[in-house]
């Protein structure tokens, strides 16, 4: 079985985190429904043949992420990141240019939408953005090649802050 994608998952989203708040050595809790489960793995397995097929995968990635737990929370997984596996990502991984970027001008107060953009448009010639009709974002924005993420980033002006949710292209399908 080819775990790369959930791993790589994985460990984008500790480095997201670690951008964000700054790295300490700590257990980190990831969510992840059945769904995307069977997408990363490309797979259409009922909740407890995922988590016998998730046992594999501890075992595959204890030598980078440390021994993980993953239990079923409600519809979700929870997967359970020891402080062995966030120091791993912490060492062993460079933050992407793009989210490194993106992450500290949404920080900042007073930006605006398009300062955010701005970011966008630094990393690639080819960005989507799109005005949305929704209670929650504002703007749908990605690289429509892909480079330097395939993510889907929904965009929330909220005055003084601009707030940003990533998903996977699928999530994002699942999520309209």
């Amino acid at each position: 079985m080819d775990f790369s994608r959930l791993e790589t998952n994985i460990m984008e989203t500790i480095k997201e985190e670690q951008i964000k708040l700054g790295y300490r050595r700590e257990v980190i809790r990831l969510y992840y429904p059945l769904k995307s489960l069977n997408r990363f793995l490309g797979t259409r397995l009922h909740r407890e043949e995922m988590q016998a097929l998730l046992d594999e995968f501890k075992e595959q990635v204890r030598d980078t992420l440390g021994r993980i737990g993953v239990d079923v929370d409600g519809k979700r997984f929870c997967f359970l990141i020891p402080e062995e596996g966030v120091a791993y990502v912490h060492e062993h991984t460079e933050p992407s240019d793009f989210l490194y970027d993106l992450i500290h001008t949404v920080s900042r107060h007073g930006i605006t939408i398009q300062d955010v953009l701005d970011q966008f448009y630094r990393h690639s010639e080819h960005v989507h953005v799109q005005k949305m009709e929704h209670d929650d974002y504002d703007y749908l924005v990605y690289f429509e090649d892909g480079v330097p993420d395939d993510f889907r980033y929904c965009l929330t002006d909220e005055g003084p802050h601009i707030i940003y949710h990533r998903f996977t292209r699928e999530d994002y399908q699942d999520f309209l």
